[in-house]
């Protein structure tokens, strides 16, 4: 099934089902570059889009690293050069960017749940369906898709496991989940609250979660075990010293992206170095927690 073929509901103030023409969707004699649901309150905002845009962009190291991983994941476990592969998060569209080039064959959809930051996009990816939805009420039909790549979305999911049902649902007999998340439960922390995370999450509890979910697990490992001890001492002072304001939380997340952002280029290699390894053993901890899951069928 592609998007072409596939049957959506009804847009927000629209009572006829849309189409995807191959640059825009059809709903009835209007057509919307980006095709929005309804949606429910979320751990995500355009200020934080901003945010994230201004003081990480797309050259961060971590993101960089993630990227790269998601992308050998969906090559090892997806074969071949086609299917429906869906981002969900796709933001700036720095992934979906890299599967259109990676993938050329592969029909990619972007997925958010800021309409600022996929208007955005739908100018600079003339030819990607991109749709507004809350993954808990998410729009596709049943079986209607080969991967779906979420890279730091759960956490911002109030009922995770909720979302997990909804990707259950969308992926062929089969298909494959690409999932990463913040690590480390203990380490929740004023940047964690600043960024709208609902929790962090620790290995164990992300398996069962995605077993509970109807998934069989592919793989597991962790991004950024390398640069682990200084991010561990830094969030446990960071829980021992809490910001007194909300205004002073905001200066200390500001900083700590400046300061990342500024070691990029140690970063760049620490994460290379670290690429190596992990294609070798499983990384017992890091700063990110990385899933690959399959449903079964």
């Amino acid at each position: 099934m592609s998007l072409l073929s596939m049957t959506l509901p009804p847009p927000l103030g629209a009572t006829e089902r849309p189409v995807w023409t191959g640059t825009a969707f059809k709903v009835g004699t209007t057509t919307h570059r980006v095709l929005a649901f309804e949606q429910d309150q979320s751990g995500w905002s355009e200020d934080l889009f901003a945010l994230h845009q201004a003081n990480v962009g797309g050259d961060h190291f971590i993101d960089v690293a993630s990227r790269r991983h998601a992308l050998q994941e969906l090559d090892r476990w997806l074969p071949g050069p086609g299917g429906v592969i869906v981002e969900i998060g796709c933001s700036g569209g720095y992934f979906l960017r890299q599967l259109i080039a990676a993938r050329p064959a592969a029909e990619a959809i972007g997925a958010d749940y800021i309409r600022d930051a996929l208007e955005q996009l739908g100018q600079r990816l003339t030819n990607v369906p991109l749709l507004q939805f809350d993954l808990t009420r998410c729009p596709l039909p049943d079986a209607s898709v080969d991967a779906v790549v979420l890279l730091n979305v759960l956490e911002h999911i109030e009922r995770d496991d909720l979302a997990l049902a909804q990707l259950h649902r969308i992926l062929r007999p089969g298909g494959v989940l690409i999932a990463e998340v913040p690590a480390g439960a203990a380490l929740y922390d004023v940047y964690d609250r600043h960024l709208q995370h609902f929790r962090r999450y620790d290995m164990p509890r992300l398996l069962a979660l995605i077993r509970a979910g109807g998934f069989e697990v592919l793989s597991q490992n962790h991004l950024g075990c390398l640069l682990y001890p200084p991010f561990w001492l830094t969030k446990k002072l960071n829980r021992l010293r809490p910001p007194k304001t909300d205004e002073k939380a905001g200066q200390r997340v500001q900083a700590a992206m400046e300061s990342t952002r500024r070691s990029g280029s140690l970063g760049h290699a620490v994460m290379a170095a670290e690429a190596w390894l992990g294609r070798r053993v499983v990384l017992p901890f890091g700063i990110r927690c990385l899933v690959s899951a399959r449903r079964p069928g």
